[in-house]
């Protein structure tokens, strides 16, 4: 049995539901705590003395920690963490991990699946095929838009950014992104603003994150400057999009189409977009691949292994890389 196998006698806090292959490593590993949800009133007093860790992909705020004294680190399943309250963490010696690289190639490939079913309709010609159109009233309609002759602009240019960079290269589009700084090395289009970004593109592509600074960042503005022949994919996070601005902009020609896998408060979409006929629109399946959510799930308790090993977390988020061993 090696190091990273033996049990170790610490208390892992899993919030709520949680995967199944998490929970399975988890139990054989540590002692698991369920809990029904990341809900300071919840804590007890044998959770404030024993937790140590918690695995999660919901939530966990400011008060959810300060509920657990004893607490070292989060393991949050996931590339997105917005959902943590990480500056408060790092403040408190909390160490916050996350899960990104392992999810980047699936999150690309479905980027580029939404991007070309919300072109070029495929989801409404399937069900033209299946309910029985085709034989009654012959051939799918031909589809206004097209692929060829477009330009990309990536509104976050991270790990999967770059991944559906190289996606749109082999399909023959030009690309060019906006980020929050100019990427080294990388001879993309830069665009210091996404306005600029969207007026010098017809294909916008969000793989933003979460938090204050991007919220709503998809506006009425940005739509209007992507343009009546416009398509908007949204990969990254709803918060990043005002979405009655973006079915406003979809029911009045503001822009062509839209392609939606996250949305602002999920899973409640709202009416707008579900009726709009240019919207194409996935339940948050940007990397909901057995194989690529078994992968996060084993960074995830890799990250509490090493940390309670070694006190060195294989993939520590920005705001908490410097944290130690509490002493």
């Amino acid at each position: 049995m090696t190091k990273a196998e033996q049990r170790l006698p610490v208390a892992i806090l899993v919030p709520s539901n949680f995967n199944d292959h998490a929970v399975d490593r988890i139990e054989r590993t540590f002692s698991p705590v369920r809990i029904e949800r990341a809900d300071p009133t919840l804590v007890t007093d044998e959770m404030r003395r024993t937790v140590r860790g918690i695995a999660s992909f919901a939530g966990i705020s400011a008060a959810f920690m300060d509920a657990l004294p004893n607490l070292e680190i989060i393991a949050s399943f996931g590339v997105g963490y917005d959902s943590i309250d990480a500056r408060h963490a790092a403040e408190k010696g909390i160490m916050v991990t996350n899960t990104p690289d392992v999810l980047t190639e699936e999150v690309a490939d479905t980027a580029l699946g939404l991007l070309i079913n919300t072109i070029r309709e495929l989801p409404r010609a399937e069900t033209w095929l299946r309910d029985g159109s085709w034989a009654r009233n012959g051939d799918y309609p031909l589809s206004r838009l097209t692929l060829r002759g477009r330009k990309a602009g990536i509104f976050g240019m991270g790990r999967i950014g770059l991944a559906i960079a190289r996606r749109l290269e082999a399909f023959g589009l030009p690309v060019a992104y906006h980020n929050r700084r100019r990427v080294e090395g990388l001879s993309y289009e830069y665009h210091e603003t996404l306005k600029g970004l969207a007026e010098a593109v017809d294909t916008l592509i969000s793989v933003a994150p979460g938090g204050a600074s991007t919220a709503k960042a998809v506006n009425e503005e940005i739509l209007s400057a992507l343009g009546p022949d416009g398509v908007f994919v949204n990969i990254g996070r709803g918060s990043t999009v005002d979405e009655a601005a973006l079915a406003a902009a979809l029911a009045d020609g503001t822009i062509a189409a839209a392609g939606l896998d996250v949305f602002a408060n999920e899973p409640n979409v709202p009416k707008a977009l579900l009726s709009a006929p240019n919207a194409t629109l996935l339940p948050h399946v940007g990397s909901a691949s057995e194989h690529t959510r078994r992968a996060m799930a084993d960074l995830c308790v890799d990250n509490l292994v090493s940390w309670f090993t070694d006190r060195k977390p294989r993939t520590p988020v920005p705001e908490t890389v410097q944290v130690k061993e509490r002493a």
